[in-house]
């Protein structure tokens, strides 16, 4: 059994066992299980938990795709936009990758970040989740961006910014991560507050 399909076994398990009891102190500790922050995240937790299954659902799906298995693709959720990134050869093996999960119940938009390169070292990998770091620390030092609301992933130096926020923080957010050291470039999927 892949280590994906176990993690995606006890996810489910987890959600059946949430829904199937009552009680804040069951719901309390089934969010706990599946790896929610709902305390400082400004999404609901359905919507946490939305999000969590279209990732676990779309990364198997890429995962268990055999032209696509063997690069190094990523889906992360955030109110249920989609970011896809990663690396693959061409076009074609790019396109794939959206079609593959672009049926993956939930999904509202695909965000598509998948670069034609060649795989990315684990220096670079080292190195992107150094940026990721100081990026969500001047995130959190500053006053305007609440960082809690804006999800950070770093990628061959490319940072992109996830999260419900209006357009003066997406601003800022973007700001303060281009002049982070080692950023290429800032894409932002955002969205506005309801």
């Amino acid at each position: 059994m892949t280590y994906l399909w176990q993690k995606t076994r006890i996810v489910v398990i987890s959600l059946v066992a949430l829904f199937a009891l009552n009680g804040c102190a069951v719901l309390a500790t089934g969010a706990a299980a599946v790896g929610i922050s709902s305390v400082t995240d400004p999404r609901t937790i359905g919507s946490q938990i939305d999000d969590q299954t279209i990732e676990m659902k779309a990364n198997a799906k890429l995962g268990n795709d055999d032209k696509l298995q063997d690069y190094r693709l990523r889906v992360v959720s955030y109110d249920q936009k989609v970011l896809l990134f990663g690396q693959v050869p061409d076009k074609a093996m790019r396109q794939r990758a959206e079609e593959v999960i672009a049926d993956t119940n939930g999904i509202d938009r695909i965000f598509n970040q998948v670069r034609i390169s060649s795989q990315v070292g684990l220096s670079t990998q080292t190195n992107d989740s150094w940026i990721t770091s100081q990026v969500k620390l001047k995130l959190a030092a500053d006053k305007l961006v609440k960082a809690t609301d804006v999800k950070v992933v770093t990628e061959n130096g490319e940072v992109f910014l996830l999260g419900i926020v209006g357009s003066d923080q997406a601003n800022k957010a973007v700001e303060i991560a281009r002049n982070v050291k080692g950023v290429t470039r800032v894409i932002k999927a955002f969205s506005a507050p309801r």
